[in-house]
């Protein structure tokens, strides 16, 4: 059998793929450093490059929570939901961020969408009765 490979059938190649990949390793060595200040400089960077990277938009809006800058962590961990809407740990960390807000309403959302997925996760859980109490 002869596979023939058209024109138009082949992916085009990214030219910055190398450089962006060397940016993703760049930025994850920095936070895992919890060098934050760094690491969210060349986060910010690699998202202005490629804005739909799940595990990017995640970790910067991480930090962003550690640093207590809850509304800019929501919007990252929104843009993180859109790619992978039932992420468990982005969830929890959007319902945390919510609760840090007092925007309890929203909070409990996010623990009724990880309970959808997860119904035994301790975190939502304890988050809920927190919540409720």
């Amino acid at each position: 059998m002869t596979v023939l490979v058209g024109l138009f059938s082949r992916t085009p190649k990214d030219p910055n793929q190398k450089r962006n990949q060397e940016k993703f390793k760049e930025f994850k060595k920095l936070a895992k450093q919890k060098k934050y200040d760094e690491a969210l400089k060349s986060g910010t960077e690699y998202l202005r490059m490629v804005p739909n990277n799940h595990d990017a938009l995640f970790t910067v809006g991480g930090i962003y929570y550690l640093k207590k800058k809850y509304k800019t962590a929501i919007s990252h961990f929104d843009k993180a939901l859109e790619i992978g809407s039932y992420d468990v740990d982005v969830l929890l960390l959007k319902a945390y961020s919510h609760q840090k807000l007092g925007e309890n309403k929203r909070a409990l959302q996010c623990c009724e969408k990880i309970q959808e997925v997860d119904p035994k996760n301790k975190s939502a859980q304890s988050l809920l009765s927190e919540l409720n109490s």
